[in-house]
């Protein structure tokens, strides 16, 4: 992984190859990041809650102890923090996350 944390750039991460990235930005509901998924299976780890939008494509996810719920554009779902969860990306797809 890569990323900048300077103040005023925009942030680059890079995971599992390149397969998903992600650039970190500064909204209206706090830090988040806009990124894409190639089509696959990954798993991802939280360190603080974390709110994911779908913003184009088609994915599953399950959460620790969950079941699998498929999501679509427009979708979103919340993930607790220190926690990790698992994702199929049917699809490329476009999310934005907001970490809270």
């Amino acid at each position: 992984m890569s990323s900048s944390n300077a103040p005023d750039i925009v942030s680059h991460n890079v995971y599992f190859d390149g397969k998903v990235q992600s650039l970190g930005i500064a909204t209206e509901k706090g830090r988040a990041t806009v990124g894409v998924m190639k089509k696959g299976t990954y798993v991802f780890n939280t360190s603080s809650p974390e709110v994911m939008e779908v913003i184009t494509g088609t994915m599953s996810t399950k959460l620790s102890g969950g079941e699998w719920l498929h999501h679509k554009k427009g979708d979103s779902f919340e993930v607790a923090g220190n926690s990790s969860f698992e994702v199929v990306c049917e699809t490329e797809v476009a999310y934005i996350c907001y970490y809270h």
